[in-house]
């Protein structure tokens, strides 16, 4: 797969900016594009294609994946061998106040990128997809041969909506396709409105932090560099119809068609105190906290199992959380001189 040419849509964003510079650095030509929206502050993108703009096999291209025509003319001239979509509209939170840009970049902008990668032979597609889908499911830990069928948020049913949209192009036009469903990535250059930088931020500054479901939250908090192997490892381990795949008992995991999904999270919940435990070790400074409820959308608990993810490219995440804490933390005082 040397030297190939990728597409990663939302490249300026968090995972896309780590996934395309590890790409960079393995040798392939990446093209990265992006709409460099306002959801979060435009400066912390333009900083992270500064550093990509740097390597001599990237390009950038400015568009909107819910633009058809600029979708189309992308693929058309980047003659393209390999795709990883990595854009769209995250947030669950944010999808109660603004549902009709989950529809028009996770839905429309999700279809025109299926659309073109069959149009232009794509020889794998890999996409985004979120540990949200798994919504009321409490069976522990969330399985790829679990049925998702109750999402929690419109986030999480666009997410789910995704992967169904992938399965029918894999079943009808063979594009093979895999699905990555992610659990709380965090990591150096992670965004603004995602709890490590929101606590980092607040505590230093000596606000107080709001902490859901009371503090009890537990999430599988998923290093970005895990997420970056782990997709490095599946872009060339291109989708095979699963020969034992039975209609009778149907695996959500794989199908008669190209298409798969895995779980990409750390195996290893903790409760959001201590989340804000290990910040205050990093930071040397203690935490002021307002207890809340759980929110509309929230679910209480996610964790990972990854023995899919393993068994198909003999990786396992596993930075702890220390570890990841502690790089994020000397990023952040970095970044924002503090």
């Amino acid at each position: 797969m040397s030297n190939s040419q990728i597409l990663v849509t939302g490249a300026a964003g968090f995972i896309g900016f780590h996934v395309a510079r590890r790409l960079l650095a393995a040798g392939h030509h990446v093209t990265g594009f992006d709409n460099l929206n306002a959801y979060y502050d435009p400066a912390l993108k333009h900083a992270r294609l500064a550093v990509l703009g740097s390597e001599k096999n990237f390009r950038f291209v400015e568009g909107d994946l819910a633009d058809a025509t600029a979708v189309n003319t992308l693929f058309e001239q980047g003659k393209f061998t390999h795709v990883v979509n990595l854009a769209a509209q995250a947030g669950v939170r944010y999808s109660l106040i603004n549902p009709g840009a989950y529809g028009a970049s996770n839905l429309t902008g999700f279809l025109n990128i299926l659309e073109a990668s069959r149009k232009n032979d794509i020889k794998h597609l890999v996409y985004a997809s979120s540990s949200s889908v798994y919504g009321a499911n409490t069976s522990m830990p969330f399985s790829v041969h679990q049925n998702v069928d109750h999402p929690l948020s419109l986030y999480a049913a666009t997410k789910k909506a995704n992967e169904l949209m992938a399965h029918s192009y894999a079943h009808m036009f063979g594009l093979p396709s895999t699905g990555l469903r992610f659990f709380t990535v965090y990591g150096p250059w992670g965004r603004p409105d995602m709890a490590m930088w929101l606590f980092a931020d607040a505590i230093l500054k000596g606000e107080p932090i709001t902490l859901f479901n009371h503090g009890k939250m537990r999430r599988d908090f998923t290093y970005v560099d895990d997420i970056v192997e782990s997709i490095e490892r599946l872009v060339p381990t291109i989708a095979q119809p699963d020969p034992d795949w039975n209609g009778a008992h149907p695996d959500p995991a794989s199908s008669m068609a190209p298409h798969r999904l895995y779980n990409i999270g750390n195996n290893s919940p903790v409760e959001l105190m201590h989340l804000v435990e290990t910040m205050e070790n990093a930071l040397g400074m203690k935490a002021k906290k307002i207890l809340a409820p759980i929110e509309t959308g929230d679910v209480p608990e996610t964790y990972a199992d990854v023995d899919a993810l393993t068994e198909a490219v003999n990786f396992r995440p596993a930075t702890p959380l220390a570890v990841g804490v502690g790089r994020f933390i000397d990023w952040y005082r970095a970044y924002t001189n503090r």
